[in-house]
């Protein structure tokens, strides 16, 4: 198994206790064994247990370990994709059934926070893309007319209007998405787990899934120690299942260019000063070759983030720049320090849209977030859950063969090593 370094994550510190789960210890017999406990097969495990499905989730690590407990927290709607470009790669009838899914999804992420009571920070203020310099202004005039033609309730802002909304310098405007919000991700993750527990779900942790037999019309999972037997197998592991080298069905990571993001965040800020950034508390991303995002917390901290890996020798860069950018962005900060810093994985595809597979008879995924885990992997949560209880056309999405990028490791690096190198002379002057 592939190992990451220990990093203090805020979210892992401001979250509220996860329920209690513990290793398999027996072997069991299950309807739809889940692998991996994040927004994905956590969301899938819920919606199964309110059908009345016996669902079995197992995570190698702890609820929340991969991309859910390291998100940024932007709860957006639909992909990181143009809709015109989405609905030219998939088609109109497939396009557009993905575009109203995802473009919903924000609605289905706070409806569950408020029908299960999930103590996660969630604020409901839309999200802000930040356009830099001129060809951001185009691009977020472009998003507007496009979304705007669907009815959706987004709005380009001039730079004014983006500046009394953020309190940052050097932005041209922005895109205001009032679909959208922001959440504590580790807490939503855990709030899922806690409502699929309750519903009737079993969830294990630190049960690493290391084989699989099909045998008759059921499989055997090798999950720790024991077996687990179930006729249906959900995988959602997403960009995280590469770390489990003795896992099954590892092809669908291979096509996965693991894009690496940062974040920092600082000791809670003065009233004073907090006021000033994002006091509707939006959250933001740019239009930056190599972007940037930040937001804040309930505890008034500013957490900042971009691409690249936190290592050992990269961890200097990232962190200077983190702190250059913040006072280039808000000149009125004052002293501050980072108390928190953590880095996480993010799958890209060749098309930045995700993909299902059947990985077997009867084991079927959906992986490829781009970025925007927090309401697809809920929605396609929701969506699997439906596909293997047998309801036909319940996944948004055509089923792809795997296709492994022979270029994805070399991708990886440069991503690593250009955001290193751009973050070394960025904003120095």
């Amino acid at each position: 198994m592939a190992t990451e370094r220990t990093l203090p994550n805020l979210w892992h510190a401001t979250a509220p206790a996860a329920p209690e789960t513990r290793p398999l210890s027996q072997d069991l017999t299950t309807d739809v064994a889940i692998i991996g406990g994040g927004f994905t097969g956590l969301s899938a495990a819920l919606h199964l247990a309110e059908k009345g499905v016996k669902a079995t989730v197992i995570e190698a690590k702890m609820i929340g370990f991969g991309g859910s407990g390291r998100n940024v927290g932007l709860v957006n709607a639909g992909m990181w994709v143009k809709p015109d470009d989405l609905i030219s790669t998939l088609g109109p009838e497939a396009g557009n059934r993905l575009l109203t899914e995802l473009g919903d999804g924000p609605s289905m992420v706070y409806a569950l926070v408020e029908k299960h009571g999930m103590p996660c920070e969630a604020v409901r203020n839309g999200t802000l893309h930040m356009a830099v310099g001129s060809e951001g202004v185009t691009e977020i005039k472009d998003r507007e007319a496009q979304w705007q033609k669907r009815g959706a309730p987004v709005e380009a802002l001039s730079a004014e209007r983006a500046h009394a909304l953020t309190g940052a310098e050097g932005f041209s405007g922005a895109l205001l998405d009032r679909r959208a919000g922001t959440i504590q991700p580790l807490a939503y993750a855990r709030g899922l787990a806690r409502a699929a527990l309750a519903a009737g779900a079993e969830i294990y942790t630190d049960t690493p899934l290391t084989g699989a037999e099909h045998q008759g019309d059921s499989w055997v999972l090798k999950a720790g120690n024991n077996t687990v037997r179930a006729k249906q197998v959900i995988l959602a592991t997403n960009a995280y299942g590469g770390l489990f080298a003795e896992s099954p069905w590892q092809a669908h990571t291979q096509e996965l260019t693991i894009l690496p993001y940062f974040q920092f965040a600082t000791n809670p800020l003065p009233d004073a000063v907090a006021k000033r950034i994002l006091p509707e508390r939006q959250g933001t991303w740019d239009t930056g070759l190599v972007m940037t995002s930040f937001r804040m917390d309930q505890q008034n901290r500013l957490i900042f983030g971009s691409i690249g890996r936190l290592d050992a020798i990269a961890e200097g860069t990232h962190r200077a720049f983190a702190a250059r950018s913040l006072r280039k962005l808000f000149p009125f900060i004052g002293n501050f320090r980072f108390e928190y810093w953590w880095d996480g994985r993010i799958g890209m595809t060749t098309n930045n849209l995700p993909a299902m597979h059947t990985l077997a008879p009867n084991v079927v995924s959906v992986s490829g977030y781009n970025g925007r885990g927090i309401a697809p992997g809920t929605v396609f949560g929701r969506a699997l859950a439906s596909h293997v209880t047998g309801e036909t056309s319940a996944i948004p999405l055509a089923e792809t063969p795997v296709t492994p990028d022979t270029w994805r490791g070399v991708k990886s690096a440069f991503y690593h090593a250009g955001a290193q190198a751009k973050h070394f002379i960025d904003r120095r002057f």
